[in-house]
C-alpha cells in the first residue's frame, strides 16, 4: 500500500515517514497533488504554525486537493496535530482562515498559573466510540504524546472520537468525520498505543 505524506514545509514529516515504513506500508512525501491522489492513504502530519502552513498549501496549490479532491478520490485522510487544527474554519493562532472542512474554530489554551502552555508530554485520551475497526486493541485512559498551545473547538460533536483533559480544560483531541480522521496528539510519537492507532487507520 502507498502512502502519501503531505509535504508543506513543516516539520516531522520524516519521523512519520519512518512510523509508516517500521508498519510495513510505502511512504511518499510529496507537495504534488497527481502523487497524493495516487496513493491509497494520505497524512497530513504537523509541526508547525497555522498561517505558515496554509500559505505553504497555497503555493503548493494543495488546499482545494484536501477540501475536496481526496474525497471525491475516496482517499482515506489522516491528520495529526496542525493536521487537526487546519481542518476547521479558523485559527486564533496566526488569525488566520483554515481550510474549513468541518465547522469550528481553533483556540489558544487559556493563560493561568496552574496551566502550562504549551501543553507539552504524554496524556490520556478518553474516546468515544471503541466499537469500530480504527479503534480496535484501543482502551479509554490509553496516554500519547502531545506539543500543543491551540485545540480545537468542533460545532458539531458527533465528530469528536477523543477528549483530553488538561488543567480544567476538556478538549477535543479527535475527530472523525468525511474521509477525514485527525488526532491532536502524535501518533508517530506515542510508542505501542500510537503505532496501533496508525496501524489501524492505515488497513481501516
Amino acid at each position: 500500500m502507498n502512502v502519501g505524506i503531505v509535504d508543506y514545509e513543516g516539520g516531522n514529516l520524516a519521523s512519520v515517514a519512518k512510523a509508516v515504513e517500521h508498519l510495513g506500508f510505502r511512504p511518499h512525501i510529496s507537495d504534488k497533488a497527481e502523487v497524493l491522489l495516487d496513493c491509497d492513504r494520505v497524512i497530513f502530519p504537523g509541526v508547525g504554525a497555522a498561517g505558515a502552513t496554509m500559505e505553504a498549501l497555497r503555493q503548493a496549490n494543495l488546499v482545494e486537493l484536501l477540501q475536496t479532491g481526496l474525497e471525491k478520490a475516496n482517499i482515506p485522510c489522516l491528520g495529526i496535530c496542525i493536521g487537526i487544527q487546519v481542518l476547521f474554519e479558523h485559527s486564533e493562532e496566526d488569525d488566520v482562515d483554515t481550510l474549513g472542512i468541518f465547522k469550528g474554530q481553533v483556540k489558544r489554551f487559556p493563560v493561568s498559573s496552574d496551566l502550562k502552555v504549551p501543553h507539552i508530554g504524554w496524556n490520556q485520551v478518553e474516546f468515544k466510540d471503541l466499537d469500530q475497526p480504527l479503534m480496535e486493541g484501543m482502551k479509554n485512559g490509553d496516554h500519547f504524546y502531545f506539543v500543543n498551545s491551540f485545540y480545537v473547538e468542533p460545532e458539531d460533536s458527533s465528530i469528536v472520537l477523543g477528549e483530553t483533559v488538561y488543567g480544567d480544560l476538556r478538549f477535543t483531541s479527535m475527530v472523525r468525520g468525511r474521509n477525514w480522521t485527525a488526532s491532536q496528539f502524535h501518533l508517530e510519537k506515542s510508542g505501542p498505543s500510537g503505532l496501533r492507532l496508525l496501524n489501524n487507520f492505515l488497513n481501516a
